[in-house]
């Protein structure tokens, strides 16, 4: 019995003792979500290294139905490109001064629905929160998933600014764009040339947080288009990606063609090289 076990069962006030053990079963579901999420991922990895399931099995003490069961069930293992155990979605609150209110766009509404859908189906917790209008928020957090660019927020430009390849501009007057540093190539919304057409570039990374114990994923569109067609990038080519940076720093960017009256993705493609942020650092 462990030492935290018999804390709890040594609790006297009945409504303590249940609020402990509700918290500590989260956590205990959460861990063995973890394990079986890991345990999977060291079974895919020896396989694809060419070891049979059998071999496998005898060098682990296992059986070989029972690798081969766990080669095929749990949590898949790319789900940890979005966290581990548990991940908060923020997505901004935008300043309606029209109105003289602060609302929520429609897009960015979605995006956040959606990436918190994606992220239940790899069995991960997840919670959502909204970046003010203030655009403040704590991004010393784990798990932590923003859907924000770096207008909405101060906090958010100083992030991407810790991006070593891809850079956000805008010109005095001029619209948004990302320049890539490497190539020299400006990318730039449909929405902002002459004539518009429905067109936007998403951007993708996984960055140092402020207090540099961790990172963050973060995901912001030139408008807000951009930011649902890199959520439908994720839910499509998880794996892949997963597979490519792992859970290591990086950035990319996604170009989108929308539905003009929906907003909603039609196709969508990495523009650039998935850039990783050791290597073009050490470069």
């Amino acid at each position: 019995m462990s030492d935290e076990l018999q804390r709890i069962m040594a609790i006297d006030d009945p409504y303590l003792l249940l609020r402990e053990v509700t918290t500590r079963l989260a956590e205990a579901q959460q861990e063995v979500t973890e394990l079986a999420r890991l345990r999977r991922r060291v079974v895919q990895d020896l396989h694809a290294q060419g070891l049979s399931y059998a071999q496998i099995a005898a060098k682990a003490g296992l059986s070989r139905g029972r690798i081969h069961q766990i080669r095929h069930t749990g949590p898949a293992p790319e789900g940890a490109f979005l966290g581990s155990g548990a991940v908060t979605v923020a997505t901004p609150l935008r300043r309606d001064d029209e109105r003289g209110r602060t609302v929520v766009a429609v897009d960015d509404v979605s995006s956040g629905k959606r990436l918190e859908d994606l992220a239940r189906s790899y069995g991960l917790d997840v919670t959502s929160e909204h970046v003010p209008v203030s655009g403040e928020i704590d991004l010393n957090r784990d798990g932590l998933v923003v859907v924000c660019g770096p207008r909405m927020s101060q906090d958010m430009w100083n992030t991407y600014a810790q991006d070593p390849v891809l850079r956000w501009e805008k010109a005095e007057g001029g619209p948004w764009t990302v320049v890539d540093r490497l190539t020299g190539t400006v990318y730039r919304s449909g929405q902002d040339s002459d004539p518009a057409r429905p067109y936007d570039v998403g951007y993708l990374g996984r960055l140092p947080r402020p207090d540099g114990k961790g990172s963050l994923l973060a995901i912001a569109g030139i408008h807000t288009q951009g930011s649902l067609g890199v959520v439908q990038l994720l839910a499509s080519e998880l794996n892949s990606l997963w597979g490519q940076v792992g859970d290591r720093r990086f950035s990319t960017l996604v170009g989108v063609e929308y539905d003009p009256e929906t907003s909603e993705p039609r196709s969508v493609e990495l523009v650039c090289p998935l850039y990783r942020h050791d290597e073009e650092t050490a470069g």
